[in-house]
């Protein structure tokens, strides 16, 4: 399995415009076959800050994701409102 730890910070003024967009993105990925979990978790300290967890069965899997048109359109929203750093594990 593969786990990713996105973390988003926003440019000023642009982190509803991404939260939205990170909303989306999740609903949309739940439903992708070898999506083990998916979820955007926000800050409790920081209110620029924001995190998506994810668990995919396999590389394969997590290609085909991020090949799909609403993860390169949602994740092109994303990154022009903010910064995101991730860290990838092998479970």
């Amino acid at each position: 399995m593969i786990r990713l730890n996105c973390f988003f910070q926003a440019k000023k003024g642009k982190y509803s415009e991404a939260l939205e967009a990170a909303i989306l993105l999740t609903a949309k990925t739940q439903k992708h076959e070898g999506m083990v979990s998916y979820d955007v978790f926000e800050s409790a300290t920081r209110k620029d800050i924001f995190m998506f967890c994810e668990t995919w069965e396999s590389e394969e899997a997590l290609a085909k994701h991020s090949a799909t048109p609403e993860f390169k359109e949602l994740v092109g929203i994303i990154e022009k409102c903010g910064d995101m750093k991730i860290e990838k594990m092998t479970l």
